[in-house]
């Protein structure tokens, strides 16, 4: 099958791509899961934009958000980057409401909330499910678009380049081998124009607020494609995930609890009922990411709680009904009522401010290979995204990748394509346990959220490096043994991405955002620089 453009993922990023670039030819769109399955689908807060005069707070400006971009960045910020992708925020409202997606108002203004981090506010949002109104709008849009192929249940294999094909003067990417889940049958997607838009690797960690699908896909691709990969070791951990005591197993910990909630007034306390957060940060409770995550995780090992607390329960009643209502509803259907006791939370992986390196209009180190969305490492996020940035970030790199690609490599004037070979199974059989294909895959999840969590030390992170190397050859065992399978694409993509995590990590001798080890708790200009990985 051949396309002009080919398109891996179906959050925010892929879709906008897709539903424009298929004004200017054929798309085929793969997602490995239901095309509503992707981390935009299930972001709650909101998404950050300075609207123009007069629907924007009248103290905000660009200016403003760019200042708080760069300093949750602490630092490591492309500030051309910031500056590019902040200033087409009202852009990208406008472009999302024409496909659809509706946001809250107050009256013929917006409704705009808080987030931590922010000075001002600057955050549109659908109640507490903006993620899925902009997906769903977005989806509905793609299915109506002619020339625009959508393939639920097909899982990127490998990427296919000229280099692997045995080019030594060019190196170009040509499509990608694909696993049709319910058949079992591989097939060669062709396009000389690949967007990565797999979003992120939280599934990595034991404890995620990310849906099953965030298995770090396109950065292990993109590795082992040739592609530049930087600042791995920067995994945001959200502050405030559902702690629930009654479940066994990771779902205890998976069920986000919006930062718009302390962006309306909820408090963190401890559990004595104490504001703690004061004490790591004048802004307490608004603080950026990096330093709550922190600061319960200091907390929680300081008084061997299993949790701290969001209070909401001073706000009058009816509150959270009426501005979360999915959040209040889900949290009933656990047993806990928002507004007559604190929620119980405890931090929980999150999103990747690193990945395949690329510009803002998605351009990556190989050709006609594009990188947007949480997949890409544009230099926007830094040492640490600031809350809401995500969504508004993916829309706009589809945008400004679509004008790249057809300026630069516009379909019909591709260079000839050599032969590709189909895939081929060999003498390979199915796997007969599956059973070892899940314990990997937990030992994995345990052996990063041990050692390469919030606060890290080099001695957890060798353990961790020492780990993954074992599993990294068992995992190739099952690869080239077996006939594959969804689980084990996943696992070999899972071990992929913790080795480059850990690589990356033992490379930062300081703490700098979300990267922090009590070997070396200061930043350090020796170390302001992105932590850049090579394969060839």
């Amino acid at each position: 099958m051949t396309s002009d453009f080919l398109v891996i993922g179906s959050g925010v990023a892929g879709l906008s791509f897709a539903i424009k670039a298929a004004e200017h030819g054929s798309v085929t769109l793969i997602t490995k899961n239901d095309a509503l399955n992707s981390n935009t689908a299930w972001a709650q807060g909101g998404i950050s934009a300075v609207l123009p005069d007069g629907l924007c707070d009248r103290n905000d400006s660009i200016e403003k958000h760019v200042d708080d971009t760069l300093d949750a960045g602490a630092g490591l910020c492309n500030e051309k980057s910031v500056r590019t992708i902040i200033g087409e925020g009202a852009q990208t409202i406008e472009e999302l409401v024409s496909w659809g997606a509706t946001f809250d108002r107050e009256g013929k203004r917006y409704s705009l909330g808080r987030e931590g981090g922010h000075s001002e506010r600057r955050i549109l949002h659908a109640k507490d499910t903006t993620g899925h109104e902009i997906a769903s709008s977005l989806l509905e849009t793609a299915r109506n678009t002619p020339r625009l192929t959508i393939l639920a249940d097909h899982i990127a294999i490998e990427l296919i380049t000229t280099g692997k094909l045995g080019s030594v003067t060019d190196d170009r990417v040509l499509g990608a081998y694909t696993l049709e889940k319910e058949t079992g049958e591989v097939r060669v997607l062709r396009s000389n124009r690949v967007v990565l838009a797999t979003g992120g690797c939280g599934k990595v960690y034991l404890y995620t607020t990310n849906p099953d699908s965030a298995t770090g896909d396109g950065v292990a691709m993109a590795w082992r494609a040739g592609a530049t990969i930087a600042n791995m070791e920067f995994v945001q951990f959200h502050p405030t995930c559902f702690y629930n005591p009654a479940a066994i197993g990771p779902e205890a910990r998976s069920f986000l609890v919006s930062e718009a909630l302390r962006g309306e007034g909820a408090v963190l306390l401890n559990e004595n009922g104490e504001n703690f957060t004061r004490d790591y940060d004048k802004r307490g409770s608004l603080a950026p990411r990096d330093i709550i995550a922190r600061a319960i995780d200091t907390e929680i090992k300081k008084t061997g709680a299993h949790c701290v607390y969001l209070d909401v329960t001073h706000k009058p009643k009816g509150f959270m009904a009426q501005r979360f209502p999915f959040i209040y509803q889900t949290l009933l259907e656990f047993g806990h009522d928002a507004e007559a006791a604190p929620i119980p939370v405890v931090p929980a992986a999150h999103y990747q401010c690193g990945g395949v390196v690329a510009t803002p209009d998605g351009t990556t180190t190989i050709r006609g290979l594009f990188a947007i969305g949480e997949v890409a490492c544009t230099g926007l996020h830094g040492a640490n995204r600031l809350a809401s940035n995500s969504l508004l970030e993916g829309n706009v790199m589809a945008r400004r990748a679509l004008a790249k690609i057809l300026h630069h490599f516009p379909p019909g004037k591709d260079a000839p394509t050599p032969s590709i070979p189909d895939w081929e199974h060999g003498d390979t059989a199915p796997p007969d346990e599956l059973v070892n294909i899940y314990h990997n895959w937990d030992e994995i999840r345990r052996t990063m959220w041990d050692y390469v969590s919030i606060v890290r030390t080099d001695k957890r992170l060798l353990r961790a490096s020492f780990r993954l190397r074992n599993l990294d050859r068992e995992v190739r065992e099952f690869y080239w043994g077996y006939r594959i399978n969804s689980h084990i694409l996943e696992l070999r993509n899972l071990v992929a991405v913790a080795s480059l995590i850990v690589d990356c990590a033992l490379r930062r001798k300081e703490s700098r955002g979300i990267h922090f080890t009590l070997d070396f708790p200061q930043p350090s200009q020796q170390y302001q620089h992105d932590t850049i990985m090579r394969r060839f």
